[in-house]
């Protein structure tokens, strides 16, 4: 028998379909039935005849017509949603998918397989696994270290051995004992009291990492997981069925407790959970509708769900591979920039940085060269100055190697700690398989990627406050030669004059976001956790200065753009060329 999942003022109901040939609107109608009937004031409506309706796909938001047959408008156990005219416009109404509609379009499951085992992920592999272009398998190996840590667990619980987090409670509770008979029970409480974060979900390719970052360190055999529910949260990961994660909410030491809490409570199929199939729906119908079983939690499981540092890690490493691709992208922009404002290129001389041999520096110079060398790409804007009598540039130009160099050692460091974070086992207590026990310790203190993410925010900020002031240079006429704020008609037209303000303005605000969150803690858990990273907000706030920074860059791109027409017919360096035509495919001179 048919049915479908429909979404309704907020509340999800599962309607059996008896007959084929009944219509998408008899769907609409009897969803509204059932919500009337569970309401004591029959939601608002004298009567069913009073309501009025229309039925769209929660995957993509498609109306649906009420005249066609379910069998050809819909697949079974679809998602639907049925808006109540005048819903819509109500401060009340809770679409089913509230934003990002567009990840329906996108996704796409994928073929390939990522084969984990704990060890060797690195930060470009969970990047691509966000983005949803593999799916996961464990490794031969990853599975018999799981089993074997699993037997530890097992043994503790047959012999009624006192561990903390397997027999006891947790936090100020570790010295109360908890009955056998109320361990599973321990561990669905333990997930639905640390459930307690609050904000916007995170969106489905950071839940995704975040998924797939908790299996890795659960793959490394060191968290007492069973194997059975491991390849069920596995499964789950390949389907896309990613639980309701708030970004705010954790301290960053007991680990990242209240967002992989919220990850777990979808795992046990309570909370709500997005998958591109349903849009945001309650995690049991998600679930069902994927043909996967919510995960039954056994004695130390909850614990193994969520104690550990992967989301201030895999939200780092979202940050480390973006702040490499703006990095690369700043010496093309900046080396644009010199030509517009004709510059020279003696400043990158290769004997310059071999006496101050910072790898960052040196590799920053080699590609100003290898964009700028008249020798091999000819630039008739170099040549047209080449005798003039400036002898040398303003910082903005001359000190690239210098200040982008840093950022690029900045990015390299920071990409170094968060790999082996990625790697590394954060559980407490840590169950040794080898020795047949467990040890209690503080592998989940997020400290090292708190404090790495803090510096990458200010390294990174870095590439944005030069920019900033290159982009004054090519806007005001008396340092660029340049007409005012790139504009032939100025009065007429403004220019450039307010999207130099838009990029003050976001380098003003990433000087206050530029402030390390990890030098503040705060004691919780009534003392016993009296150190804290406070790593979740490090992590963030690194990557609103990130969006910064790619923001000021693409003006400066922009900006450079526009003033090269002024300089036409001259033509830079082919490389540079190549830059400007990519940006004249979607931009065009703006006269």
């Amino acid at each position: 028998m048919p049915r479908y999942t429909v979404h309704i003022r907020g509340e999800w109901l599962a309607v059996p379909c008896q007959e084929a040939q009944l219509t998408v609107g008899w769907l609409g109608r009897e969803a509204v039935r059932r919500y009337i009937k569970n309401k004591p004031d029959n939601g608002g409506f004298a009567s069913i005849d009073d309501v009025h309706f229309l039925v769209r796909r929660c995957k993509g938001l498609g109306l649906l017509d009420n005249e066609d047959p379910l069998e050809v408008a819909l697949e079974d156990n679809e998602f639907v949603e049925v808006v109540i005219e005048g819903d819509a416009m109500s401060p009340d109404f809770i679409p089913s998918q509230p934003e990002g509609v567009y990840l329906y379009s996108k996704y796409r499951e994928p073929e390939k397989y990522i084969a984990l085992d704990g060890d060797s992920l690195t930060t470009e592999d969970l990047v691509n696994l966000g983005k949803g272009r593999y799916k996961i398998k464990l490794t031969p190996t990853a599975e018999k270290r799981v089993q074997k840590s699993r037997e530890v667990i097992d043994s503790i619980i047959k012999e009624k051995t006192v561990v903390y987090g397997i027999t006891t409670g947790f936090g100020k509770f570790a010295r109360t004992v908890i009955p056998i008979n109320k361990l599973q029970e321990l561990q669905v409480n333990l997930v639905r009291s640390h459930s307690s974060g609050v904000g916007k979900p995170l969106i489905p390719e950071r839940c995704r990492m975040l998924l797939a970052l908790r299996i890795n360190v659960l793959a490394k055999g060191y968290s007492g997981i069973s194997l059975e529910t491991l390849k069920q949260v596995i499964e789950m990961f390949n389907a896309s069925c990613l639980p309701y994660v708030p970004e705010k909410g954790t301290v960053g030491a007991s680990g990242d407790l209240a967002p992989l809490s919220h990850l777990a409570l979808g795992l046990i199929g309570e909370g709500k959970m997005w998958s591109p199939k349903s849009g945001w729906a309650d995690a049991k119908y998600v679930l069902e509708a994927h043909g996967l079983k919510p995960v039954i939690l056994k004695p130390k499981e909850g614990l193994a769900l969520i104690n550990g540092t992967q989301m201030i890690t895999s939200l780092g490493c979202e940050a480390v591979e973006r702040a490499s691709a703006i990095a690369r992208q700043a010496d093309i922009i900046a080396a644009l920039t010199l030509e517009v404002l004709k510059g020279t290129t003696k400043a990158f001389d290769t004997d310059i940085h071999a006496l101050r041999p910072h790898r960052g520096q040196i590799e920053v110079a080699f590609r100003f060269r290898s964009l700028l060398d008249s020798d091999h790409h000819p630039s008739e804007i170099a040549e047209s100055h080449r005798f003039c009598d400036r002898v040398q540039d303003a910082y903005t130009l001359r000190c690239c190697p210098q200040v982008h160099g840093v950022v690029n050692d900045t990015i390299a460091f920071v990409k170094g700690i968060i790999t082996t974070e990625l790697n590394s086992a954060t559980d407490n207590p840590m169950v040794f398989a080898s020795r047949g026990e467990t040890i209690s310790g503080g592998n989940f203190h997020g400290e090292y990627p708190a404090k790495a993410l803090d510096y990458l925010a200010i390294g990174i900020h870095e590439l944005a406050a030069i920019s900033e002031r290159r982009i004054e240079r090519l806007c005001n006429p008396s340092l660029s030669e340049l007409p005012a704020f790139l504009v032939a008609e100025g009065g007429l037209n403004s220019g450039f004059m307010i999207a130099h303000c838009t990029a003050a303005a976001l380098v003003s605000e990433n000087k206050a976001l530029c402030h390390p969150s990890s030098v503040d803690s705060l004691s919780t858990s009534a003392a016993t956790e009296d150190h804290v990273s406070m790593g979740g907000w490090a992590a963030r706030k690194a990557l609103r200065v990130i969006e910064h920074v790619e923001q000021v860059l693409a003006i400066e791109l922009l900006a450079a753009c526009q003033g090269i027409e002024f300089l036409r017919p001259l033509k830079t360096t082919t490389p540079l060329e190549k830059v400007y035509d990519l940006v004249r495919s979607v931009v065009r001179f703006g006269k």
